[in-house]
């Protein structure tokens, strides 16, 4: 139909002015192509819509005379799906268009990453976030898709290094662009930046909300040694060990753990420092509110061991409250050096309160309190004057220790081994595991003392002598030292007296030891009995002295030595151990060097001297007596 009507108008006269007409609009189509043409270059990202789709194309229609064409490839997915319908609004590329044939031909996967560079480079300039998905684990860091291929570093995933990098692939993260190269291709994210900023946000805010005593709930974000951090939203909070219960905490993670929400009470807020202190156990009532009405001093109880130290061991009688058991206080019959020997963690036992400090939060305890005392028994058996047995369990400079009973010791001084004799150790009378008997003469209870006597159930030699004697008799003795100022001598066994040097005729000045000495027989006077400080005042003056040759017929210290083991069978077993001569004369050399000490440093003070001085002076003014006269007493 169309031709025969160009025939028509060709044939018509008229039809010349109609084929102008079409000549002139054939020009202006030309014209207005060309001028799109002009406004269209190769390698434009431009915007069209898809108006039909075939078997291996998509029309797209971007706003010019010509519509492009796009691969069908290019809209479909990894599963082969179509993602494009007419309709769509795609961003496209101008790759060719030929002026000739008005053919555009147009790529949308190009466009894609182009587009994509456009909107990392105004992100980047704008600081602005960026979100993708991590493809995998690279080299010092995690590969992330955000349109492009860009790299996030290992030290940039979170606020603290990660070396599990693996468990992020295939999450979607959000980071910040902090390097950005399109040339060469080159994109560094930076995840750290955003939680920073994140949390400084928070942090603010957090901050301002927070007041002291309020209770707030957070997350246990780590755990340590010695507390608790808890995140509060931007900023973390410290639980400090000893905030965590009323009672003893061995370690933080016996109630917490990682992860954990805990309600707890805000302690302490620093804004400038931005730290904050938190207490849990503030949230529950103080158990020491209570323990003085609870535990009066006195009470039993019954408790669990938590801790054993040098110097004790802690017992929890309830959850918050716990007592020491000093170690003087484990055992009546045991020195504990050791309480890991009695005790151990874990362990029930049963306590009485002795003391109560509220205040300092302190309770006293007593093990051996809960248990009979071995020692107030004793005393219910015995008292001041009964007669014991027991062993020797130890020997001291002082003294010997001995066992009356399991748990019950009492103490023989080394005075209290007997009467007159000086003893250098106790080993002289007792060994140790010797069983012995003994005099109780004190016993304190209270502080577990109790003083023995051997020599009250042995016969006083002193008292035997100065009761049989009085002052005037003439009795024979035997020189046991010679010093400066007067010669010892001993009138029986275990009886000593001094006879001053006043009281002894000499030629001049002549020393005493150039006329006498020692294990010599001398007869003397007694001139002063003095029963309270057990002493003897002896003269020598106007006295007949055996002949030399008779001196030393019996040694004094065997002749002692035998009554002492006649006396004291015990006595006599210890000494047999050493030569009766050794031991005899250190015992009259200390003996002899004390009384000496003491009488010569007072010479005036002491009747005696004063009376045989006052003697001595008469005597030089009128003849000498007679042989047989006493003097007379002031």
């Amino acid at each position: 139909m169309v031709n025969s009507q160009d025939n028509k108008q060709h044939n018509n006269p008229a039809g010349k002015e109609g084929q102008s007409q079409q000549a002139v609009s054939r020009n202006n189509l030309r014209e207005l192509v060309e001028e799109s043409f002009q406004h269209l270059r190769e390698g434009d990202v431009v915007r069209g819509t898809v108006v039909a789709i075939n078997d291996n194309d998509v029309v797209v229609d971007i706003g010019f005379k010509s519509e492009g064409i796009i691969p069908r490839s290019e809209f479909v997915d990894r599963e082969g799906r179509l993602t494009a319908k007419p309709g769509d609004e795609v961003d496209v590329l101008v790759e060719r268009f030929d002026e000739m044939l008005g053919e555009i031909r147009l790529s949308r996967e190009r466009a894609a990453k182009i587009r994509v560079w456009e909107v990392l480079e105004t992100a980047y300039r704008d600081g602005a976030p960026v979100r993708g998905k991590v493809v995998e684990r690279v080299k010092g860091g995690l590969a992330v898709d955000i349109g492009v291929r860009a790299f996030l570093p290992g030290s940039l995933v979170d606020l603290r290094p990660t070396r599990r990098l693996e468990d992020y692939v295939g999450e979607e993260v959000e980071a910040r662009i902090i390097n950005f190269d399109r040339r060469r291709a080159n994109v560094v994210l930076s995840r750290k930046v955003m939680l920073e900023a994140q949390i400084s946000s928070q942090k603010e805010e957090t901050l301002s909300r927070l007041e002291e005593g309020m209770i707030v709930t957070g997350t246990v974000k780590n755990i340590t040694d010695y507390g608790v951090f808890i995140d509060l939203g931007g900023i973390d909070g410290l639980l400090h060990v000893t905030d965590i219960s009323w009672g003893r905490v061995g370690h933080p993670s016996e109630y917490f753990k990682v992860g954990d929400e805990v309600k707890v009470v805000v302690l302490r807020v620093d804004r400038e420092k931005e730290r904050v202190s938190l207490g849990y156990r503030q949230r529950f009532e103080d158990p020491w509110t209570h323990v003085e009405a609870r535990y009066p001093v006195g009470k039993k109880i019954a408790g669990k061991v938590t801790n054993v130290v040098d110097y004790g061991a802690f017992v929890e009688l309830e959850e918050g409250v716990e007592g020491l058991i000093h170690v003087s206080e484990m055992s009546w019959t045991k020195k504990v050096k050791n309480p890991k020997t009695l005790l151990h963690q874990g362990q029930d036992v049963e306590v009485v309160i002795t003391e109560v400090d509220v205040e300092k939060r302190r309770l006293s305890l007593s093990l051996r309190q809960a248990e009979p005392n071995p020692w107030e028994e004793f005393a219910t058996r015995f008292r001041v004057g009964a007669k014991v047995k027991g062993v020797v369990r130890n020997l001291t400079d002082f003294g010997a220790f001995v066992e009356l009973e399991p748990g019950v010791d009492g103490l023989v001084h080394v005075s209290d081994m007997a009467w007159t004799r000086r003893l250098a150790h106790p080993s002289e009378v007792v060994q140790k595991g010797q069983e012995i008997e003994a005099l109780i003469i004190a016993m304190d209870i209270a502080n577990q003392r109790i003083s023995l006597s051997i020599k009250e159930l042995m016969p006083n030699e002193w008292d035997e002598f100065a009761t049989a004697h009085q002052v005037g008799d003439e009795v024979e003795g035997f020189v046991t030292n010679v010093t400066d100022f007067g010669l010892f001598v001993e009138l029986a066994p275990g009886v000593e007296g001094l006879c001053h040097i006043s009281e002894v005729e000499r030629r001049g000045n002549q020393p005493l030891s150039a006329s006498f000495e020692r294990g010599q027989r001398v007869r003397t006077r007694l001139i002063r009995i003095d029963w309270n400080e057990k002493r003897i005042g002896l003269s020598l003056r106007g006295i007949p002295q055996p002949e030399p040759g008779e001196g030393k017929s019996v040694e004094p210290e065997q002749e002692a030595e035998e009554i002492a083991v006649d006396q004291v069978p015990e006595q006599a077993e210890a000494q047999a151990e050493t030569p009766a001569e050794t031991q005899a004369e250190a015992q009259a050399e200390t003996q002899a060097e004390a009384q000496a000490e003491t009488q010569a440093e007072t010479p005036a003070e002491t009747p005696a001297e004063t009376q045989t001085e006052a003697q001595a002076e008469t005597q030089a003014e009128t003849p000498e007596s007679p042989a047989g006269d006493e003097p007379q007493e002031s």
